[in-house]
């Protein structure tokens, strides 16, 4: 897998802050189906579903926010299918 860092203008092998954004929508729609069929993700686990990638890591949440799914806390670490 591609690394990306979100330190600076620069980003890891290469990758363009758009690549890193396509990295992270295609995790997070694999993601998705594996969180509504086991009902939660830890943050670690997400961490090692993204090779520890920061920026990728940071995206995958963004978006996983973005379609409705619980992201949790630092009291909670961990995301979940959000009741209404």
């Amino acid at each position: 897998m591609k690394y990306c860092d979100g330190r600076g203008t620069s980003y890891k092998n290469g990758n363009s802050f758009d690549d890193c954004k396509k990295i992270a929508e295609k995790i997070n729609t694999r993601l998705k189906i594996t969180i509504s069929d086991n009902g939660s993700m830890p943050w670690k686990q997400l961490s090692e579903e993204v090779d520890h990638d920061e920026l990728v890591y940071k995206l995958v949440l963004k978006y996983l926010r973005r379609d409705g799914f619980d992201i949790g806390n630092i009291k909670n670490p961990q995301i979940t299918v959000k009741s209404n």
